[in-house]
């Protein structure tokens, strides 16, 4: 988990300065992410053995397609469009607060005192953190602030929801089996919605390093992280897993300042430190290690679960 945001993170200055030329737009680069790992899904599952699945475990995979990465990209990015950058960076903070409260509903995972402590010390490192980064986004003209923040606020919610209704699941199947299928369903829901963003796309106009940044997008920043992804939401409870989304401001914040584009300071650096003192409240929680797997017919990493702690 901590690899794979730790490569979000690095995604966020590198997909900003591919759309910052203006030929690659915020619907075109979802489109790279989406189509592209579908693609590198199918290729890789050619060289593994082939994984039935029935046709319906294929709708809960569609199900899942839609809620982890149609509905918490697509809002995101639409989201983001119309609202502050500020507000919607604050926004993703309570993901892993949604998480350990579903969590609670729809599993039956504790609510302990060091959760709690450690998700409100993470979120409110994270907000010190963004506060300190956009001190000028509320110079900027948005569209429509309040939709944009619904709509950032939708993308917190369906990945959450993901992460718990999906907790057991997925354990059936390899996650090579379990992406092609989530990318490719993801990819046909985009589909009719990115044909006019791929037909008015100046093609030719795209320079090497604008390439180089979509390949590390689709390669690095989708298709590694959610590999990355599923194997430690197989081996963690939801709320740990949701915890490490508090490290994707600190990558993006230690990535500008080692551009030059932004500062360290005192009030950033104590900020880091509640983030991870947070993400290491949060795991040391006994409800983080209380629970053991329950083993699941077709499940081939459930004894990697216990082996990872």
């Amino acid at each position: 988990m901590l690899g794979a945001n730790v490569m979000w993170g690095m995604m966020a200055p590198v997909a900003k300065m591919v759309m910052a030329a203006g030929i690659v737009a915020p619907m075109l680069m979802t489109d790279f992410r989406i189509f592209g790992a579908a693609i590198l899904f199918w290729l890789t599952s050619l060289l593994l053995p082939k994984e039935h699945v029935p046709a319906g475990d294929l709708l809960r995979l569609a199900g899942a397609g839609m809620l982890g990465i149609v509905f918490n990209q697509g809002c995101y990015v639409f989201g983001v469009g119309y609202t502050y950058p500020s507000e919607a960076s604050i926004i993703t903070t309570t993901m892993p607060i949604w998480v350990m409260i579903l969590a609670a509903l729809f599993l039956g995972e504790p609510i302990t005192w060091k959760k709690v402590t450690g998700i409100l010390l993470g979120a409110s490192g994270a907000v010190l953190l963004v506060l300190g980064g956009h001190g000028a986004s509320s110079e900027m003209k948005v569209d429509n602030p309040v939709l944009g923040d619904i709509l950032v606020l939708t993308a917190q919610l369906s990945y959450a929801l993901y992460l718990t209704l999906y907790k057991n699941f997925i354990k059936k199947y390899s996650l090579v089996t379990l992406m092609k299928w989530m990318f490719t369903f993801a990819a046909i829901a985009l589909l009719p919605f990115s044909v006019p963003t791929l037909l008015r796309t100046d093609w030719g106009a795209m320079t090497v390093t604008e390439i180089g940044g979509v390949a590390y997008v689709v390669l690095g920043g989708t298709f590694l992280a959610y590999i990355f992804v599923m194997i430690g939401q197989k081996a963690l409870r939801p709320t740990l897993v949701g915890m490490y989304n508090y490290v994707q401001p600190v990558v993006a914040t230690s990535i500008g300042i080692w551009m030059g584009l932004d500062v360290m300071t005192p009030v950033k650096a104590f900020a880091v430190a509640m983030i991870f003192s947070g993400v290491l409240l949060v795991n040391m929680s006994k409800a983080a290690h209380r629970h053991r797997p329950t083993p699941v017919d077709g499940g081939d990493d459930v004894s990697a679960e216990g082996h990872s702690r």
